[in-house]
């Protein structure tokens, strides 16, 4: 009898029971890699602030490769984040320009922003394309205050630090016999620095401080003579700055050649957390305070963060725990949101509570506003060649040395 040649032979059946068989035994190549989840950072990777563009990627990629190690996002089947880097380029325009280019290639939410002023165009730009936005760094109060449901505060805002810094200071010159009385704000005149003392003028005053004069000065500034001049004349007890890097440096190196006031004592001080400022000019850095974000100077993975930023050849500053923290929560969010539909991730981070990765915030809540209501600014001083934590007690390092001067 003749077979039909439409017939499968014996050997073709055979053929087709083992690669059906190898199949079964490697499911892997019937179901396809989910695909990845692009998440957009938001950072100034040149300009001005590109220093701590640098930091806060080296942290956001940290974070990422530990999540997609362990696993990926596993509410997506083991789908890997992908980090997408947009630069602001330093400063507002190009912010909202990088925004915009980050929605082009499909993030499902933006993180960054580190200056108050990128940050509020960027934000403003993310929210006409309901776009997830996460702030990292930037401290304006506004920033939260224009009802924009896809915008989120992840560290603390103005107010909230002030009154953490105005507390710590209190006590600061209550332990050490009152020796402040007389205080000099000096703040740069953008959104950051003019906010700030803005709260610092309307709140010293009733804590027993005098204010004796307050300076503002131009971002980017080259020479502070005339601001340090000012401040010999006034000789004041206490200097209050808030200003970036540079500035801050600046200031300091041309203050230590002319006034030695009892303190310096910053809030959100560009240099006073960094430790190139404690490397490159250690006689200018010693006893300098500051109230900023920190990442918990305990924690075994703050250790090795700043191993990574070390081993890159960069010098360590609060750009890097902030930005992987920041990384963990936002997976966090897309792990509960089950999805990486945009209007549901936003709907997960208004609704729940994170962990805060290595901040010190306990539980990470968003409020109405957007606004991280757990948030919690640190105070350290540069003591020796290190930058430790003084306040709060749990996280405290040593004790504060204070007067610095007389």
């Amino acid at each position: 009898m003749t077979r039909h040649q439409n017939s499968p032979s014996r050997r073709t059946v055979l053929k087709s029971g083992v690669a059906l068989t190898s199949m079964l035994a490697a499911p892997g190549l019937l179901r396809a890699e989910p695909a990845p989840v692009k998440v957009g950072l938001l950072q100034p990777i040149s300009g001005a602030f590109a220093l701590d563009g640098d930091l806060a990627k080296i942290g956001a990629e940290f974070a990422v490769k530990e999540i997609n190690d362990a696993g990926g996002i596993k509410a997506l089947g083991g789908a890997k984040l992908e980090l997408v880097v947009g630069d602001s380029r330093s400063n507002a325009e190009a912010g909202a320009q990088a925004t915009e280019e980050l929605q082009s290639a499909g993030v499902v939410g933006v993180l960054g922003g580190f200056a108050s002023g990128i940050a509020l165009t960027a934000t403003q730009t993310a929210a006409r394309y309901d776009l997830p936005f996460v702030v990292d760094c930037a401290v304006a109060d506004t920033i939260t205050e224009r009802g924009l449901k896809n915008t989120f505060r992840f560290n603390p805002n103005f107010s909230m630090a002030t009154a953490v810094a105005l507390k710590n200071l209190v006590k600061l010159n209550d332990d050490a016999g009152k020796p402040i009385k007389t205080v000099a704000i000096v703040h740069e005149d953008g959104l950051f620095g003019s906010g700030l003392a803005k709260i610092m003028q309307e709140k010293l005053p009733p804590l027993g401080f005098q204010i004796v004069e307050t300076i503002a000065h131009p971002t980017p500034a080259r020479d502070m003579t005339n601001v340090v001049l000012r401040l010999r004349a006034l000789n004041p007890d206490l200097i209050v700055p808030s200003h970036y890097f540079n500035e801050f440096v600046l200031m300091a190196r041309t203050l230590q050649q002319r006034v030695r006031p009892k303190g310096i004592y910053a809030v959100f001080g560009g240099a006073a957390s960094s430790y190139r400022f404690v490397n490159e000019f250690p006689e200018a850095a010693q006893g300098v305070m500051d109230c900023n974000h920190w990442g918990d100077p305990k924690s075994p993975i703050t250790a090795k963060l700043r191993e990574t930023v070390t081993a890159a050849g960069k010098f360590y500053a609060y750009n890097t725990p902030i930005n992987y923290s920041l990384m963990k929560v936002f997976a966090q969010a897309i792990e509960k949101a089950g999805s990486a539909d945009r209007a549901k991730i936003i709907e997960a981070l208004a609704a729940n509570e994170f962990d805060s990765g290595i901040m010190p915030y306990g539980k990470t809540k968003f409020d109405a506003k957007g606004q991280n209501t757990s948030a919690l600014p640190m105070n350290t001083q540069v003591q020796g060649k290190d930058i430790k934590v003084i306040y709060p007690a749990e996280y405290a390092e040593a004790k504060p040395v204070f007067p610095i001067n007389g």
